[in-house]
């Protein structure tokens, strides 16, 4: 299964809010093609209703001359159409066959009128977009289409590459230097998923010929550093560990060392996942930062924030905190098929215009892909173009 259509399945599997949403609101004002008049539809889509033609016999008798021989000529059921249409009008008309088929087929449409932009907009405020972004991304949808007759598909497809297009210019991969090693330092709150993605990264930058060092900062959760190792065993990684509630800041001093003297291309270092509003444990992000730039002024040279996507907007606050103490240059959004409201990712885009390096919809580890804008779009909003 590609990552796409995993991310499409997965992505609302809790609750379609906006996928639902959108064909709630076209129904809410719909006007089926299938209730149209034919003065509505093209007229190839009308076929003229013609009475049988049958060619008058004609016994053996002089043959009369003039008016009465063109009379005589004319087939019987023509003159009396003819006469019809003298008495009554023109001939009634019936819906052709692309009118029958538009009528058996067509679906449901509803003009983009003021009501349905307001309905729209509250509906991706519910996916978590934001008021700022669902006001912009709703009024460059009505731009040339106000008042336009509009399916569900059609404003998925419209609303896919409004969407697509804030998140363009955040879809960048985490850069590689030439220096090395390259730090990056992997922060972020409690059960974003932090650790996992250490993992998955590790093994992919693995798989594409980097030696990886890891180093398990989060002294503080055994588990934590457990996980860590086991990816570090399935990828053949090292995983640098120090003793439970040992200083994380003296752990990733000694990790750059060992990265400088193997030569390993990259050296990520784990965090304990810390509550933003810890002062405390915030000051300890800070000191690490700190400790390793005695040994290589520039690092990290990547700083990755994790987030969990079901926090809603809560994330935004958590890059503001974040960014404050380490200088956040990247994110990775996990847990996107937890919730109906992937829509913050689309805040955060236009908010902070930080790289959104890769998004993950599961604990394998191919549920963590490269960020594709279109792609999110899509699978945002519930269009399927395959």
């Amino acid at each position: 299964m590609s990552f796409f259509r995993k991310m499409k399945d997965r992505m609302f599997k809790s609750s379609s809010k906006l996928d639902a949403g959108l064909g709630a609101i076209v129904e809410d004002g719909a006007e089926a093609t299938a209730g149209a008049t034919d003065a509505d539809l093209p007229d190839a889509a009308v076929e003229p209703v013609h009475p049988p033609q049958e060619p008058v016999r004609i016994d053996a008798a002089p043959k009369p001359d003039g008016a009465a021989r063109a009379a005589e000529e004319i087939p019987h059921g023509a003159t009396e159409a003819a006469s019809a249409a003298e008495t009554t009008g023109p001939a009634p008309r019936k819906p052709g066959l692309l009118g029958r088929l538009i009528g058996r087929t067509a679906e449901p449409r509803r003009a983009l009128d003021d009501d349905m932009l307001e309905q729209l907009e509250e509906l991706l405020i519910a996916s978590d977009m934001g008021v700022d972004i669902a006001l912009r991304v709703t009024a460059n949808m009505a731009e040339g289409r106000y008042g336009k007759q509009m399916s569900v598909r059609e404003i998925k497809e419209v609303l896919s590459a409004e969407v697509a297009r804030v998140m363009e210019p955040v879809a960048r991969p985490m850069p590689i230097y030439p220096r090395t090693p390259q730090v990056v330092l992997v922060v972020g709150v409690n059960g974003s998923g932090k650790t996992t993605t250490i993992g998955k990264l590790a093994s992919q930058f693995r798989a594409a010929g980097k030696s990886v060092v890891i180093a398990a900062g989060d002294t503080f959760r055994a588990a934590a550093v457990e996980q860590l190792q086991v990816w570090g065993e399935r990828a053949g990684v090292p995983v640098m560990t120090a003793p439970e509630g040992s200083d994380p800041a003296a752990l990733a001093f000694d990790a750059m060392v060992r990265a400088e003297a193997e030569g390993a291309d990259l050296l990520m270092i784990d965090t304990a996942g810390r509550l933003q509003n810890r002062a405390d444990l915030m000051e300890e992000l800070a000191k690490i930062v700190r400790v390793i730039r005695k040994r290589d002024p520039d690092a990290p040279h990547n700083t990755l924030l994790v987030l969990d996507a079901t926090t809603g907007q809560n994330a935004l606050r958590q890059v503001e905190l974040f960014g404050k103490m380490a200088d956040v240059s990247g994110l990775v959004m996990t847990k996107l098929d937890g919730t109906a409201k992937g829509g913050v990712l689309v805040a955060l885009a236009d908010r902070f215009g930080l790289p959104i390096h890769a998004i993950g919809v599961g604990e394998q580890i191919d549920d963590l892909q490269p960020f594709d804008p279109q792609d999110f779009a899509d699978a945002l909003v519930g269009l399927d173009r395959l």
